[in-house]
């Protein structure tokens, strides 16, 4: 009876500050004809957004960067789905909802790995190492502000898009000191230093 559920993703605005110039995106999930709805903290005006195609119009550096989110939330939305197929889970609008955000149970975050891995390896890697894994967190951090728009991510999102975009933002972003920027070799080591974050995770 699982697999008999009718699973809709919409991507939708809403108008909530009576602003014309800044209405809000939504994510909206419908299960047999139940609503759940997220709202992705992104705004647009009422003259770039395509209605039909729930998308930017154009061909603008926003509008792809933008549509590229929203191709990413959607197919995220519906790999929660399947995850919760997967584990044999009852299938809800609620219940994919609570799963994307990491709401359904605790789930651990990038900022508390890192935390963690300073806790326990502190006594272990010589303090030139851990100002190497400093530049990583910060680095992470800026990553996560500048094109995500969050503060904290949860491990389980930490899938290959995270750490190409991660890599592609090393090289090509701002520099984390003016004048000293990323190199090719600098952008290994710090995805080096998150994958061995990550393996202490896992």
């Amino acid at each position: 009876m699982r697999n008999s559920n009718t699973l809709k993703v919409l991507i939708f605005t809403r108008d909530i500050s009576n602003n014309p110039e800044k209405l809000t995106i939504y994510a909206r999930i419908t299960v047999n004809g139940k609503r759940a709805e997220i709202s992705l903290k992104r705004y647009v005006s009422v003259n770039e957004w395509d209605e039909n195609r729930g998308r930017l119009h154009g061909l603008t550096h926003k509008a792809r960067l933008l549509n590229s989110y929203l191709d990413e939330v959607y197919g995220e939305i519906m790999d929660t789905h399947k995850q919760l197929l997967r584990e044999d889970k009852i299938i809800t609008s609620q219940a994919i909802k609570a799963r994307y955000l990491g709401q359904d149970e605790r789930q651990k975050t990038l900022m508390e790995l890192i935390k963690y891995h300073y806790e326990s390896q502190r006594n272990k890697l010589r303090p030139g190492t851990m100002k190497n894994y400093y530049g990583t967190e910060k680095y992470l951090k800026r990553f996560l502000e500048h094109t995500r728009r969050i503060q904290d991510i949860n491990l389980k999102r930490l899938n290959y898009k995270f750490i190409t975009d991660f890599e592609n933002y090393l090289i090509n972003g701002p520099d984390l000191q003016k004048g000293k920027k990323c190199t090719n070799n600098g952008a290994m080591k710090h995805l080096e230093r998150l994958r061995k974050m990550v393996n202490l995770a896992v």
